[in-house]
């Protein structure tokens, strides 16, 4: 079973399948999220949508760079939760399956290349209390408490 999030499943309305790869990122005791300007500003996880024929990691390497400017290495994949929502971008509703992935930010190769993205290394608390999904949050959480069980 994997766990949903977010806003409830409405009645009647259909859902296009969305699949998509994120990534926890820490370093130095620090987590980098990305900053969205539009369709409306939030902080996440890196990441997004997987491409028709395009595998997870790949998305997931493609996706990260995009919006942090920074390779990844060490992949190892944490779990999936489901949330469905509008996406206004895509003018389009979404069950997205969003696969979560523990990686090593290996490289910065530059600033991100995907328009309205900016990356941020934050305290591990403060990226909690900013990031917009519920998802998000609790796969950070669990792996904050992985670290501090260690």
């Amino acid at each position: 079973m994997i766990a949903r999030f977010g806003e409830t499943v409405k009645q009647g309305q259909s859902y296009t399948l969305r699949p998509g790869a994120y990534a926890v990122l820490i370093r130095g005791g620090r987590v980098l999220v990305t900053f969205q300007e539009a369709p409306v500003p939030e902080f996440q996880l890196p990441g997004g949508g997987i491409d028709p024929g395009e595998s997870q990691i790949t998305a997931l390497h493609r996706e990260v760079y995009e919006e942090t400017g920074w390779s990844i290495g060490n992949l190892r994949r944490l779990g999936a939760y489901r949330r469905f929502t509008y996406m206004p971008e895509y003018d389009m509703w979404a069950e997205k399956l969003c696969s979560i992935w523990m990686a090593r930010p290996v490289l910065c190769r530059g600033a991100p290349t995907e328009p309205g993205h900016s990356a941020y290394w934050m305290d591990p608390t403060e990226a909690i209390d900013l990031l917009a999904n519920d998802g998000d949050r609790a796969f950070l959480i669990r792996v904050l408490q992985n670290f501090s069980q260690k």
